[in-house]
């Protein structure tokens, strides 16, 4: 299956998943028995978006963290499971929200190319999955600022009518409150 000329929220949720099945795949098989593994937590995708490819015209990058039993990692997906083009365990310096950061190419046939920006291994200093995914957004919060909001019109303020006045201990024609 090809990725769609612009990428959806659809494709970016199929990608993912592919992602999450991966590594819960490499968990049970491969990781069975290693002391690595943190118990409390579990394979967890968190916070991916679309963003750009790295270069100007390139295709666009699922962009979030991957919380696993043994790391939590900045991770940038390409919309297509492509080859690694000799890139795996090279380091390349990419931008992730408004950062820059250095990501080591990684791949695997269930999902192609992907890249990797460790942000914690081991995960021994994690005590439940939610605190897991905290740490997870808040990582996220940093990189990713928030929209500005849209700066609004400063509001006259109404004259107080004369009764509100009085009980206000201002009367209209008196001056200065008393």
């Amino acid at each position: 299956m090809s990725a769609p000329s612009q990428p959806t929220p659809e494709w970016l949720d199929q990608r993912v998943s592919a992602l999450v099945t991966h590594f819960v795949r490499v968990q049970t098989e491969r990781m069975v028995g290693i002391p690595l593994l943190n118990p409390a937590l579990s394979v967890e995708a968190v916070g991916f978006e679309w963003a750009g490819g790295a270069e100007e015209g390139s295709e666009a990058v699922a962009e979030g963290v991957l919380i696993t039993p043994w790391f939590m990692s900045l991770l940038r997906l390409p919309s297509v499971n492509g080859p690694h083009g000799n890139r795996v365990g090279r380091k390349a310096v990419r931008d992730f929200g408004s950062e820059r950061f250095d990501f080591i190419g990684a791949h695997d046939p269930a999902i192609g190319y992907h890249e990797t920006c460790a942000l914690f291994s081991p995960m021994n200093g994690f005590t439940s999955q939610d605190l897991a995914r905290e740490t997870a957004l808040a990582s996220l919060a940093l990189v990713r600022p928030a929209p500005e909001a849209p700066e609004l019109a400063p509001v006259a303020a109404e004259p107080l009518p004369p009764r509100r006045a009085f009980f206000m201990a201002r009367r209209p024609d008196a001056g200065a409150a008393v």
